[in-house]
């Protein structure tokens, strides 16, 4: 085949469907003429391809049909009311969904830290093993607290946002393993059961409290998501109800995906009361104060928000998601 020879032959037809292309409406005979002139350009691009592949040639039928396919799909267009049912029905109502699992690894991140904090506590030999007197004495009077106030503030959120979007990351990536979430969990907890009882045996306990209270109801509560975001995508591999398990995949995977954006606002307001609020000369009570109502406007937010939505589903449209066949 020529290609040259094979392009003159149909370029009519193909200018045809591009002037169909971009106009605005159609008539229900230019509707049919349409349809029918793309079915036939992917067929001419198809024997291109294969009889002889023309790079050219290839390009412009690609090109002609990825304009066509757009116009036969209709263009999705972010408006006010889609960024509006966002904020005020699909994700408050993604966060309520995962509420009870983000209620259980808080129980499970409380009981490990304190099971942590009490073992070392009343353990001599297990907290020498986190380093000698000097060392202990070192990071309780000065290492803890410089960590807050070591880099500009700016510098600091922005660290602490990353690194906290990196743990949510690995909990809500991992979620399908259903070990991934649970192994970040604990060893956060360990981590911060740790940190109270070395500062407990160096007397600072009410320092411990002073630093983490104003950042740490939010930031945690954003880990406790994560998490519970990943477990609910591993329950839905283990008990998928009425669904099979590729369709709960594949509907909690997208849900997922939404909390994680979500998370990324709830991180990006934890990292500035870490990095502003926290290191700052505000009196300790009203620093406290600022973390516990951010954390109450999360939970107010949720549960509000997700109970008006209830009877709405946060998943995208059959026609977005793709259509299921049903399932006994």
């Amino acid at each position: 085949m020529d290609a040259h020879a094979f392009a003159l032959a149909h370029q009519p037809e193909w200018d045809r469907l591009r002037e169909l292309a971009r106009k605005r409406s159609l008539s229900g005979n230019e509707v049919d003429e349409f349809i029918r002139l793309y079915q036939r350009t992917a067929t001419h691009l198809a024997a291109i391809r294969t009889a002889s592949p023309d790079p050219h040639v290839i390009l412009r039928l690609s090109q002609l049909l990825s304009l066509s396919r757009a116009r036969l799909s209709g263009e999705r267009r972010i408006t006010r009311h889609t960024v509006t049912t966002f904020f005020r029905v699909t994700l408050p109502l993604a966060f309520y969904r995962v509420r009870w699992w983000t209620a259980g690894a808080a129980a499970f991140f409380l009981l490990i830290a304190v099971a942590t904090a009490v073992n070392i506590a009343v353990n001599p030999p297990v907290l020498a093993s986190l380093g000698t007197e000097d060392q202990l004495r070192e990071y309780a009077g000065e290492a803890f607290a410089a960590y807050y106030s070591e880099y500009p503030s700016a510098d600091f959120a922005g660290q602490v946002w990353s690194n906290n979007a990196r743990i949510a990351v690995q909990s809500i990536a991992g979620g399908i393993t259903g070990i991934i979430p649970a192994i970040v969990l604990y060893q956060n907890a360990v981590a911060v059961g740790s940190s109270a009882a070395i500062m407990h045996s160096q007397d600072g306990l009410d320092v411990f409290f002073k630093l983490i209270l104003p950042h740490g109801q939010l930031e945690l509560t954003a880990i406790f998501i994560a998490v519970g975001a990943g477990l609910s995508l591993f329950w839905a591999l283990i008990a998928p109800g009425r669904r099979t398990r590729s369709q709960a995949l594949a509907q909690e995977g997208r849900i997922t995906v939404l909390i994680a954006g979500g998370l990324v606002l709830v991180l990006a307001v934890a990292g500035i009361i870490e990095g502003f609020v926290t290191p700052s000369a505000m009196p300790w009570p009203l620093k406290i104060l600022i973390g516990t109502v951010a954390v109450a406007c999360y939970w107010t937010y949720t549960i509000r928000g997700g109970r008006a939505a209830l009877g709405i589903s946060p998943d995208l449209a059959e026609d977005e998601a793709g259509y299921m066949p049903p399932a006994a």
